[in-house]
């Protein structure tokens, strides 16, 4: 299995969303030279069947296949564990007691609490001793900030062991606060400059997603130094790219 080494050196991951459920989606994104592919199933109506056939194809295209789950749940991170994904992207993580969580619910004891199960990640229990060892310290696990409560519990978060990094939900974040959507408002830009300094100061991997498939913002969020970068999803760029050649017409 491909391990957590690219974000263990702190190198720049660059990846993308997955919305839609077809394998070819997933088999051309993944050829296309994206270091990671999350699957998402928070705000897709994507099944944890059509989501196991998703990771088949990433993993088998040497691309790291991850998964944004829909809420902190140990039955549904064990069953996307178990269909293979290599690690969890976890909503709605507002303290060092919800990233604790994740930890029990991805690794099996002592380490954590989840259920041992003889599945595709297991290969079926043909492979048992050797995903048993993988999975001590080699799943990725990334925590989203979209909350104002997880800016103030930050530290705390980053500093509980066996998180990988951060990724920033600008829209739920803003929402929080009571500006929703309102990105150059000073007091969103503060709170930003926060939460760059104390991953600077932690040396934490900090994540960034853009929606929007804008190649100069591509750029300057890696200028900006985050190194988790999700660019864009399915949807977006296909939206996006329909429209380029039709607007100049």
């Amino acid at each position: 299995m491909i391990n957590r080494k690219l974000f263990k050196d702190n190198k720049l991951a660059l990846g993308s969303w997955i919305t839609m459920a077809h394998p070819a989606v997933a088999e051309i994104m993944a050829n296309s030279g994206f270091d990671w592919l999350a699957v998402d199933l928070e705000h897709s109506v994507i099944t944890i069947r059509e989501a196991e056939e998703l990771i088949r194809i990433i993993e088998l295209s040497n691309v790291i296949p991850l998964v944004r789950v829909t809420s902190n749940n140990a039955d549904l991170i064990k069953r996307v564990m178990d269909a293979g994904a290599h690690g969890v992207i976890v909503p709605m993580v507002n303290s060092a007691s919800d990233a604790k969580k994740i930890i029990e619910f991805v690794k099996y004891p002592p380490r954590g609490k989840r259920g041992v199960g003889l599945a595709r990640a297991q290969k079926y229990g043909a492979g048992f001793d050797e995903y048993k060892e993988w999975q001590i310290d080699q799943p990725v696990i990334i925590v989203q900030i979209e909350h104002i409560d997880a800016v103030h519990n930050f530290k705390e978060i980053l500093s509980v062991p066996g998180i990988d990094g951060f990724i920033i939900g600008p829209y739920d974040l803003t929402s929080s606060m009571g500006i929703p959507g309102e990105f150059s408002n000073p007091k969103f830009l503060k709170v930003m400059d926060q939460i760059k300094q104390i991953s600077a100061d932690m040396k934490a991997i900090g994540g960034m997603h853009i929606i929007e498939p804008d190649p100069d913002e591509l750029v300057k969020t890696i200028e900006d130094g985050y190194k988790f970068i999700a660019y864009s999803l399915d949807i977006r760029m296909l939206d996006h790219s329909c429209k380029l050649a039709l607007n100049k017409i």
